[in-house]
């Protein structure tokens, strides 16, 4: 793909040549991200149409926005990126989302849904304060499409007249596959997949009867609309005021071009109603579009992920044991936002399907959906990427826990996430949360922590969260002390103390051995409740000793580490406090254990600085 020069050779390629570039990005995607691993099925699907809309407007003076962007592989091909595939998600290399410092053509750091019609709208209204004139197109998938704040944008655009194009991805997939009344509607107008087959018949019949057949075929274009609605009622986008094209094959770039172009013309807001197939081209990505939204490295040959981890992910202990204690008690929800199989309610969802809400991208609305249940006697446990989650603090604080309503709230992805890197890390959770009256924050170190806690969450009549990692669940070993909001006071020593939180106690464990070959006398606590503290336990574990570490996999600011030094240093006899965390910066794209390094927060780091102090 470093062989042409992007975007710009788009301008005069053939429709032929285009094909085949198409295919070739698809062969070039599959082949890296089988290396890097990456988010695949999304980008496959949107070959033609990133390549149509960088044949019609002229990136970066004309601006393309992607909602969410983790499609926006095929985009940083076409922008003269296509040489930094190797480094993708890695360490120091191409992030896996538009990001504004890496390349001008990226308009905004996208990484969350539904907000790209929200910034379009913003641009469009500054070029008109400015007097610039250029172009704005934004791509926005169905599945983003059901986030609150794309319907405020929609609302808001609808009476501003600013001239943009809202390019709708109809896929029908987020991760899982999407639900709802605008998907409900969507399939109305998707109907018309019927509709583009005999477009596309009538076209092929004409084409081979030169400028005749061109004639009769715009003649029968411009009796579209008049067809088209009296088979199909008038849309939602049309009765806010938009004018409307639509569906439209997204994988045909002739088509899309056209489309494009009448839009680039057109005054105000006009919607594009795009149908594309996520996988397009592989039809074992095709017929699983799930797994492959978001995978691993991979086989070429068979397209299986490369064996990992042995252990169940933290996603699944979750999942499985939800489904067991669901079992037993018929008072027991899932709700998620989108993410059934992200989040491990996949066989939960197919074992009792009236008992898991999949709400689509709509976290504000899962939680206080969650507590309208909860004021009726449900049980209801949210399961909600904590990067997401942080998106519903509003409805959490005064829906949930101002009315002190039992909802369980299982945050995963909790801490550092590795590749997909700043927007997605989960490292700001305890800080929004510490700050919530009546809330339990439980940490689990272990799978068995894991199911432990959310037994014990239906003890409490109050409201909880259980924040848990990505990744393998570490095993529990040897004796088990209850969860009973009590921390574990795993040893005790006479030097120095480790409080660690959650995925941190392995890390803790290990800084402690590498101590104790050096002659110092380092004990260690798992904290487990970071919210109520368990005071009494902690001092046990502090008593005599110089120094107090918190190690934490979450940003130092407003953590729980900074709990502890606000009762640890007003004390008779106070206890000098390390705080160990994330700094108060954005952490990039990379491996955790690589990043752990750099930040000092792995065991050889943690021990090395613990001598220091002493």
């Amino acid at each position: 793909m470093t062989e042409y020069d992007f975007p710009k050779d788009l301008k005069t390629m053939t429709a032929r040549e285009l094909e085949l570039l198409s295919d070739q990005i698809r062969d070039f995607l599959l082949e890296k991200v089988s290396r890097t691993g990456g988010h695949l099925a999304s980008n496959l699907g949107v070959v033609e149409l990133t390549i149509a809309l960088h044949k019609v407007f002229d990136s970066p003076e004309d601006k393309i926005l992607w909602d969410v962007g983790h499609q926006s592989y095929v985009h940083k091909i076409l922008t003269g990126r296509a040489g930094d595939f190797d480094r993708l998600r890695k360490l120091d290399g191409m992030s896996g989302f538009p990001k504004r410092g890496e390349s001008p053509h990226d308009v905004y750091d996208a990484g969350h849904s539904s907000d790209s019609i929200s910034v379009a709208l913003g641009i469009a209204k500054a070029g008109e304060l400015k007097n610039e004139k250029f172009n704005i197109a934004t791509v926005i998938g169905d599945g983003a499409l059901t986030g609150g704040v794309a319907f405020e944008a929609l609302n808001n655009a609808a009476a501003s007249g600013s001239k943009m194009i809202i390019i709708i991805n109809d896929n029908q997939m987020s991760i899982s596959p999407n639900v709802g009344g605008l998907t409900q509607h969507l399939g109305r107008l998707r109907a018309s997949l019927g509709y583009i087959d005999m477009k596309k018949k009538i076209r092929e019949s004409l084409s081979g009867k030169g400028s005749f057949g061109e004639g009769i075929y715009r003649s029968l274009e411009r009796t579209r609309d008049l067809v088209k609605y009296t088979v199909f009622d008038r849309n939602m986008f049309e009765n806010l005021g938009f004018k409307f094209y639509g569906p439209i094959d997204g994988h045909d770039i002739e088509e899309l071009t056209d489309f494009l172009e009448a839009a680039k013309r057109s005054e105000g807001t006009v919607v594009l109603h795009v149908i594309t197939k996520k996988g397009k081209g592989f039809k074992t990505i095709e017929d699983n579009p799930d797994t492959y939204h978001g995978i691993g490295p991979f086989s070429l040959e068979t397209l299986q992920p490369i064996e990992g981890a042995k252990n169940p992910s933290y996603s699944k202990v979750f999942g499985d044991k939800l489904m067991e204690m669901a079992e037993k008690d018929p008072r027991i929800v899932a709700v998620s936002a989108a993410m059934i199989d992200g989040t491990g309610l996949r066989d939960m969802n197919k074992l009792y399907p009236e008992r898991v809400f999949d709400v689509g991208i709509a976290e504000q609305h899962g939680v206080s959906f969650a507590s309208g249940m909860a004021l009726q006697g449900i049980r209801p446990f949210v399961a909600i990427y904590s990067t997401f989650l942080q998106r519903a603090y509003d409805e959490m604080m005064l829906n949930v826990c101002l009315q002190n309503l039992p909802v369980v709230f299982c945050i995963d992805r909790a801490g550092n996430v590795g590749a997909d890197g700043e927007t997605h890390n989960g490292q700001f959770d305890l800080s929004y949360l510490n700050h919530m009256p009546n809330l339990t924050i439980m940490c689990p170190s272990n799978d068995r922590e894991l199911r432990e806690m959310m037994e014990y969450s239906l003890k409490l009549s109050a409201p909880c969260a259980i924040r848990y990692p990505r990744g393998p669940a570490e095993a529990a070993e040897g004796d088990f002390k209850d969860i009973d909001g009590s921390c574990e006071i795993i040893d005790k020593g006479r030097d120095a103390v480790i409080f660690a939180v959650g995925r941190s106690v392995r890390s803790a464990k290990e800084a402690v051995g590498i101590l104790r070959q050096k002659g110092i006398d380092c004990g260690l606590v798992n904290v487990r409740f970071v919210k109520p503290l368990d005071m009494k336990g902690l001092e046990e574990a502090a008593e005599g000793v110089k120094l107090i570490v918190t190690l934490e996999d979450n940003v130092v600011a407003g953590g729980f580490g900074q709990q502890i030094n606000g009762y640890f240093t007003h004390k008779e006899n106070s206890v000098k406090t390390v705080n160990l965390g994330w700094p108060d910066e954005f952490i990039r794209n990379g491996k955790t254990e690589e990043l752990e390094k750099i930040y000092g927060l792995d065991p050889e780091s943690v021990a090395d600085r613990i001598i220091n102090e002493i």
